[in-house]
């Protein structure tokens, strides 16, 4: 019998860790008999790949950054995400609409409303999103959200020399804490699908409370 798609999202300001543990979790829920396809945002196809270069480096408005984020996406959602939760497999996303909402909306100060506005026209209708999906839901979400929740202080201070910064790493602390008040905003208005984590922690103990919400819901022994 086949088992029914499973769409988790991980999200976070930059320097909250959560790439380091996606790659654990596929490793796990592998072993755990499941089919995993690991992906992220902006990207997973190649066209999302080649606006994913612009978004993160090109200057330009947050009307203009949003639209093309949502153009990657639905270009994700129809190649990849869709077809893979009707495959019945477990699809892990580094960042998905959450990110949009936080960065533009709230890092940028973009108009909600049209970020809502824009999160209905893309992430509706999209053949294969039957499995895989929360219940009730007339857009593509992901089942469970997981928020590696960092003060921004401590998130700069990982991202000091660990690689060049795109221009979003490169705004300064403000910027992030409206960030972080947009993922706790996204997180209140939906609170059964967020998990939200400790990132403030070591290695270990996040990964330790990231494996317990998946034991805990039935998806890992």
């Amino acid at each position: 019998m086949q088992q029914n798609g499973l769409f988790i999202s991980f999200e976070g300001i930059d320097g909250a860790g959560k790439s380091t543990h996606i790659a654990a979790l596929a490793e796990a829920l592998r072993a755990a008999g499941r089919t995993v396809t690991l992906t992220r945002e902006p990207g997973g196809t190649a066209l999302a790949e080649k606006l994913r270069v612009m978004i993160l480096s090109d200057a330009m408005d947050a009307l203009t950054e949003s639209l093309l984020i949502f153009a990657a996406r639905r270009d994700h959602l129809t190649r990849i995400i869709a077809p893979a939760l009707a495959r019945g497999e477990v699809v892990l996303c580094d960042r998905f609409t959450d990110a949009t909402f936080a960065y533009q909306g709230g890092g940028r100060g973009f108009n909600f409303a049209l970020l809502k506005t824009l999160e209905e026209w893309v992430q509706g209708r999209v053949q294969g999103r039957v499995q895989g999906t929360s219940a009730n839901q007339d857009i593509i979400q992901p089942d469970l959200t997981i928020w590696f929740d960092l003060v921004p202080e401590e998130a700069a201070k990982r991202l000091v020399g660990a690689r060049v910064p795109d221009k979003f790493e490169a705004q300064p602390v403000e910027f992030f804490r409206r960030v972080a008040q947009g993922y706790a905003d996204r997180l209140k208005a939906d609170p059964q699908r967020f998990a939200r984590i400790d990132a403030g922690q070591g290695r270990e103990a996040v990964w330790s409370d990231v494996k317990q919400v998946f034991v805990a819901r039935g998806w890992l022994p």
